[in-house]
């Protein structure tokens, strides 16, 4: 009854959270700043609103959110388009009103001269002249001017004004971004208006912009709204409270014991089905794929010291900074993502003891379908960059130019497909243990409705279109990005090492089964809502600010227990000598629950309340956040589970574990080198000049290319190094497998009855 009591709540809070996420979305649709026509006062057009809505399709074309940030959402290296053309804006604006008031440049004039010209500059930026009949923004001719400087600049940065290539070797951009001259103009309306709706009014809102006066640009009064300090307050005192209630519920309650742990390894008779030996070839890839990761991010890096260049060597003309980056980002997920699927078919008939008819034709189909979209996805979008192919082939098959979601539609169409397939093999091999009353069925079943949200929830990659508005691309790309790792995900691990815990006779099935449900109410009542948090500054209505904050504090709760779950895990991994051959997947096990108190938990909720992210979005403390949480957790989760699943697919003698030791400290203190030593430092550097002067000037290359910046990223080579290292022997780890020729393999799993009860060998795959 307990159990079924706990079930309604997680069922309760999965309709409620995702009931309040819809409305919002809603909310975002009708409240998002309109997409405007151009006009100056009495004349002429400067844009349509076709040609901003094409100049977003424009900049996606040419690399996007690879080629720095709209909003903030992107990479580090070019600036914030948003922050630039505003700043720009206000500067030439500056030089045209001085020269019709004083008759001399801005920086001519006296003290009181430059504040009547200031005075004029900020009310004309701030005051919204958008008339709904006629869907059009009106600016006077002198701002107008302004504007046509700001467009000449971008015109000349992203096709191949000679003049301009000092400036695109500091942003790691190639020449010829746009090579149509239409579309650059049409470019320059799309980064007007994103300037526009960062410091125009909202309709009745005095001093609050459509993107809630981010970035910070104190020329013309964009500084931190009351409403988002007032709601950062609330999320801290709601994180105090609601720790406290956790250390209170955990203190108050009395802990299960372990149940007595048995005398030999309950696995060590289990032997593989041929669907399970099929998966094999995944962790393989896994492993290939983590390599090619690791190559691209060394590249990337470089390329933010070296703009277009490989130590000297022109790289960026075969393979630029934008693909460079789309290829690390990507097959960041590629590769967890693999592990996960693999390790959900080697254990379905584990679990169930049933082998489905054709089961290893589906894995085998299912491995090559994705082999398929890897590399058609990679290669399609690496020519599509290097050719400059157009709108629509970007869109379909090449890079989309959105970040951790870039590939095109064809392949994110193809992707589905297969996950569906994953989803349905996965279930017919659980399906006897779903259907069969017993302790574990609880925990069966939360790891199949996990799976089943992780691949019905990639259906809102397909959400969006060529002419979405960019507030709706941004709200269904976090449903995806957001809700896939610190949703589902989340969920499916911690059920996954859950039941692997229990088969190993390590915890006691009937306490799992409460724990992971109520973890998973945990999760979710703060991961679904905290979804919120990466959308407070893309034309988003104040209310989005206030559950995001709410929300996104209560995400750090879960993940600050996790310490006292590393702990059991670590004792547990000692309490008997045959314990020791599992002992390097649940040191993995042990570091996720490190890394999601650190990477997810603190660095998470050190850029999480709006008071923070108002300063630091699109700076460097992202990624070390990123880093930390994305490798630190569910990287080594993917690794701890491949090296469980290797040790069962695989003759005990094979596995050379003196190898694994380097190789997971290497990772870990790699990481840890990488983001303590390089990433978080640059991040709290541009975070002070943001803070002092501007995100503009957090993001220009005064400050991305200076000394201070240029060292700390050289800092981040003995962890890369260490780090590479690490995943260099893993890799020896998984060959030395392969080394022998095997033995004889026993009977599959659920094969035994067929033949009187007794096991008949079977050859390896």
């Amino acid at each position: 009854m307990n159990n079924r009591k706990l079930w309604m709540w997680l069922g309760a809070t999965f309709v409620l959270s995702f009931a309040v996420l819809l409305y919002l979305g809603r909310e975002i649709y009708l409240a998002a700043p309109p997409v405007v026509n151009v006009k100056v006062e009495g004349g002429r057009t400067l844009y349509t609103a076709t040609e901003v809505q094409k100049g977003q399709r424009a900049w996606l074309a040419a690399g996007g959110q690879q080629l720095g940030t709209v909003w903030g959402h992107g990479s580090y290296v070019a600036p914030d388009w948003s922050a630039d053309w505003l700043h720009r804006e206000i500067v030439a604006y500056r030089d045209v009103r001085a020269q019709t008031m004083f008759q001399r440049p801005y920086a001519q004039l006296t003290t009181s001269q430059q504040g009547s010209v200031d005075a004029l500059v900020k009310r004309e930026l701030r005051e919204n002249t958008y008339d709904a009949a006629t869907n059009t923004v009106s600016v006077s001719p002198e701002r107008a001017e302004a504007i046509a400087t700001v467009q000449a600049h971008y015109t000349a940065l992203f096709g191949d004004a000679p003049e301009m290539a000092w400036l695109r070797e500091r942003y790691a951009m190639t020449a010829n971004s746009l090579p149509s001259a239409e579309h650059r103009k049409a470019l320059a309306g799309f980064f007007f208006w994103s300037s526009w709706s960062a410091s125009t009014d909202r309709p009745g809102e005095k001093g609050l912009s459509y993107t809630s006066n981010w970035p910070h640009e104190p020329a013309i009064g964009n500084t931190l709204p009351s409403s988002a300090a007032m709601w950062s307050v609330a999320s801290i005192i709601l994180l105090l409270a609601a720790l406290a209630g956790m250390v209170w519920y955990h203190g108050s309650r009395r802990e299960e014991p372990d149940p007595k742990i048995p005398e030999r390894d309950p696995l060590i008779n289990a032997v593989p089905t041929p669907s399970m030996k099929a998966t094999r070839k995944y962790f393989f890839v896994v492993i290939g794929l983590m390599l090619l990761q690791i190559a691209m991010g060394v590249v990337t890096a470089h390329y933010a010291v070296e703009g277009n260049a490989f130590f000297g060597f022109p790289l960026a003309d075969f393979l630029p900074y934008t693909t460079s980056r789309t290829i690390h980002t990507q097959m960041g997920i590629f590769w967890i993502a693999t592990a996960w699927l693999a390790t959900g078919l080697y254990i379905a008939p584990l679990l169930s003891g049933h082998e489905p008819k054709m089961q290893k034709l589906g894995v085998d189909v299912l491995f090559y379908a994705l082999v398929a979209i890897v590399v058609g996805s990679t290669a399609f979008g690496w020519l599509g960059t290097l050719q400059r192919q157009g709108f629509d082939f970007t869109f379909w098959l090449g890079a989309q130019g959105l970040e951790f979601t870039s590939m095109g539609r064809v392949w994110q169409i193809l992707l589905f497909v297969g996950l569906m397939l994953w989803l349905l093999l996965l279930g017919r091999a659980l399906w006897p243990a779903l259907k069969k009353p017993g302790e574990t069925r609880g925990l069966i079943a939360m790891v199949f409705l996990s799976a089943t949200c992780i691949g019905g929830f990639y259906a809102t990659s397909l959400t969006w279109g060529q002419h979405t508005h960019y507030s709706m691309v941004e709200y269904w790309r976090w449903w995806l990005v957001h809700l896939w790792v610190e949703g589902f995900f989340e969920v499916f691990a911690t059920a996954v090492i859950a039941l692997l815990f229990t088969r190993l006779g390590l915890v006691a099935a009937s306490s799992a089964n409460r724990a992971i449900v109520m973890e998973t109410i945990v999760f979710l009542f703060g991961g679904i809502l905290g979804t919120l948090h990466h959308l407070y500054w893309t034309g988003t209505p104040t209310s989005v600010i206030a559950v995001g904050a709410v929300f996104s504090a209560l995400e750090v709760v879960p993940l600050t227990m996790l310490g006292i779950e590393a702990f059991a895990n670590y004792r547990r991994s000692k309490a008997a000598p045959w314990i020791a051959a599992y002992k390097w997947p649940i040191l993995c096990f042990v570091a996720v629950a490190f890394w999601n108190c650190v990477g997810a938990g603190l660095l998470g909720f050190a850029i999480n309340p709006p008071a923070a992210l108002y300063y630091v979005q699109g700076l460097n403390m992202t990624p070390a956040h990123g880093h930390a949480a994305l490798f630190g957790v569910y990287g080594m989760l993917g690794i701890g589970l491949m090296l469980f699943c290797l040790r069962g697919l695989f003759e005990r003698a094979r596995h050379a574990d003196w190898l694994l030791a380097p190789a997971f400290w290497g990772l870990n203190i790699g990481l840890a080198m990488m983001v303590f030593l390089s990433l978080l430092p640059a991040g709290i550097y541009q975070a002070w000049h943001s803070i002092d002067t501007g995100l503009w000037y957090a993001r220009s290359p005064a400050i991305i290319h200076s000394g201070v910046m240029e060292t700390l990223v050289w800092l981040r080579v003995p962890g890369d190094i260490l780090f590479a290292i690490g995943a260099l022997l893993l890799a020896l780890y998984a060959l030395r497998l392969l080394g022998r020729p095997g033995a004889k393999v026993p009977a599959a799993v659920g094969e035994t009855q067929s033949h009187g009860g007794q096991a008949q060998p079977r050859g390896a795959d």
